[in-house]
């Protein structure tokens, strides 16, 4: 039997609810917004209460709250959105390709300019990065609240505030964090973006982009809504104005489901269990030869490890844990920014827990990358 460590990516397995509310869609619910039949009606009933309990989840209403089919797809409507017209863009140094790739994609087209804020265990000098950075034509600072490499936890709040102060829009990668830390729109977030199957437990396919209100995005796509149908262009309100085509109503059930599981778990609770077993593994990794820990005391982490054995090619590890029956994932981990700063370009091995991850299976996985650390030839 597999255990997978590999949960940063997708969490697996999933909670036996969301299992059970997938069979539930696939033989209740239709299309939403696509009829005033039954079987469509029930499928929009659903598609509604997902959204009012997510929104109820993470502090907006209803009616801002965006079904994508991921938290890139959600990111990408954000800040292709936001930078429409153009301006500069911050993004941080620990971002993800899903932050990445659209900042540079526009800047590569000339319709925006960019710039990366260095991110240091010290909250208030990493907000101090981002501050110097900003300009009179600025939109927006892109950033992850929890790197998706190393579990750093960057100071959100402190960010939103900074961007409050300076009327800027503030797009949060929730992707890491959302079901393992407390986030708010009301923490001053003026677009969170985060995906669904992660710590959030619903199936892959499903991502949320929610938004405070402050701010209006263009579509990034045009097409069916469901709603004024009869206009060329997309409806002018949320969330028809975002979401083309049909809706996920399956993924959406999922992640009802998730978001109860999790709030049921506590959130606490959850962000103590997982930080026990990664705590455990740091201390046991720290007295191994040639094992490297990619965390720095003085920051703050959310339950998230890289580690590297001596010379060893990550996916070599990666290769000889998977068959000691381990599932963690190798290489660069979609973030080559945040491996250029820690000087890991061939990457790194992660460890990533879930709620389902158990002690005893962290206890042996220990066992095993002593084995390799202690033979690696």
């Amino acid at each position: 039997m597999m255990v997978n460590f590999d949960n940063a990516a997708t969490t697996f397995p999933k909670p036996p609810e969301v299992r059970l509310a997938v069979e539930k869609a696939l033989v209740r619910y239709g299309s939403a917004g696509r009829g005033s039949h039954p079987i469509a009606a029930r499928g929009s009933a659903l598609i509604y209460s997902a959204r009012e309990e997510a929104g109820q989840f993470f502090g907006t209403e209803p009616e801002r709250v965006v079904l994508t089919s991921n938290c890139t797809h959600a990111l990408n409507i954000a800040i292709q959105g936001i930078a429409e017209k153009g301006g500069h863009l911050i993004i941080s140094q620990l971002e993800h390709n899903s932050v990445l790739r659209p900042v540079y994609a526009l800047a590569k087209k000339k319709k925006i300019s960019y710039s990366i804020a260095e991110v240091s265990p010290d909250d208030d000098e990493t907000v101090e990065n981002f501050r110097r950075l900003i300009r009179p034509d600025t939109k927006a600072i892109i950033c992850t609240i929890v790197s998706n490499v190393t579990g750093q936890i960057l100071p959100w709040k402190k960010i939103a505030k900074l961007c409050q102060e300076r009327e800027i829009c503030f797009i949060a990668d929730g992707a890491q964090a959302c079901g393992v830390l407390e986030v708010k729109l009301t923490d001053g977030i003026n677009f969170l973006c985060t995906a669904g199957h992660k710590g959030l437990y619903g199936i892959t396919g499903t991502g949320l982009l929610l938004s405070d209100g402050k701010y209006t995005l263009p579509p990034l796509m045009q097409g069916g809504s469901g709603s004024q149908s009869n206009l060329p262009e997309m409806p002018p309100f949320l969330p028809d104005s975002l979401e083309s085509g049909t809706l996920n109503v399956i993924g959406a059930a999922s992640l009802r489901a998730g978001l109860r599981f999790v709030q049921k778990k506590g959130i606490k609770n959850i962000f103590r269990h997982e930080t026990e077993l990664c705590e455990y593994l740091c201390k046991r990794l720290a007295r191994m030869p040639n094992v490297t820990v990619y965390r720095n005391p003085k920051a703050n982490y959310a339950p998230v490890v890289s580690f590297n054995i001596g010379e060893m090619s990550s996916e070599t590890v990666a290769d000889l844990l998977g068959k000691k029956g381990f599932c963690l994932r190798s290489g660069l981990q979609c973030a080559p920014l945040a491996h250029h700063v820690m000087g890991t370009t061939e990457g790194t091995v992660r460890f990533a827990p879930s709620v389902f991850s158990r002690m005893e299976d962290v206890k042996k996985l220990c066992d095993s990358i002593q084995e390799i650390a202690e033979n690696p030839h």
